[in-house]
């Protein structure tokens, strides 16, 4: 009893160490993460693949309300996991100050500048009182100077660049897959594919295009696309064909 009492103490208050080093409310926004439906990064030499779980509550909800992938800039795309309202006002930080580095420098933000002035905006809000940290992870994944990027954000304002990584529900699992099934040469395509694998292994429902979001950013265009449900079913059926043809192997 004595031990939950100090801890009661401590996690009252963003800025406030408990005596063994930890800021709990930073760790139960980190619990919050794991709570939100899962998104993935893979980067590959051609571009970097997004892929989210974007589930509705109810048939009812409006799918274009349902958003997990946002556009940060022409060439910067930014997926969640977490508390939804979090994200939103991170990713509308992210989208001004992608402006102001236009219009300073005349030229598009770099995707690990514009990931550091993200955590930044995340760090102070560890370190403040009366406030709370965000509750959301962000993957962050861009071409910079013709080179991929790809980035996950913390709830401590900690930046972190990933070849894949996954966030939100099931992460352990589905980095398991990643480490086990990514491969630095695979091309833009398999990076889709790799990305919708992963994804599957966090649910055990079979993939559904319209609770799927997946969003590309290739070399050759440096622009941010978002696949249609026409094309993620396609990719969707390409898999099931090969897991077919392995199986009869």
């Amino acid at each position: 009893m004595q031990g939950q009492s100090q801890q009661q103490a401590y996690d009252r208050g963003v800025s406030i160490w408990s005596p063994d080093g930890r800021l709990y409310q930073v760790e139960y926004a980190r619990e919050a993460v794991k709570r939100g439906t899962a998104s993935i990064g893979v980067r590959t030499p051609d571009g970097v693949v997004l892929a989210v779980d974007k589930r509705f509550r109810s048939p009812l909800e409006e799918r274009s309300s349902v958003e997990k992938i946002h556009k940060a800039d022409d060439h910067i795309g930014i997926a969640s996991a977490g508390h939804v309202a979090d994200a939103r006002q991170l990713i509308d930080f992210a989208r001004q100050q992608a402006q102001v580095n236009q219009l300073r420098y005349g030229e598009p933000v770099g995707v690990e500048t514009l990931t550091k002035d993200i955590t930044d905006h995340i760090q102070q809000y560890t370190q403040v009182g009366g406030a709370r940290p965000f509750g959301v992870a962000l993957i962050i994944g861009g071409v910079e100077d013709g080179e991929p990027r790809l980035y996950e954000t913390d709830p401590s304002g900690t930046a972190s660049e990933w070849q894949a990584l996954a966030v939100g529900s099931g992460r352990a699992e589905m980095l398991d897959h990643l480490e086990e099934n990514y491969r630095e040469e695979m091309d833009l395509d398999a990076g889709v594919g790799l990305a919708l694998e992963t994804l599957a292994t966090a649910t055990d429902d079979e993939p559904d295009a319209a609770e799927i979001g997946v969003a590309t950013v290739d070399v050759e265009t440096e622009r941010l696309a978002q696949l249609d449900d026409d094309e993620i079913d396609s990719y969707i059926d390409e898999l099931e064909l090969d897991v077919d043809e392995s199986a009869e192997e």
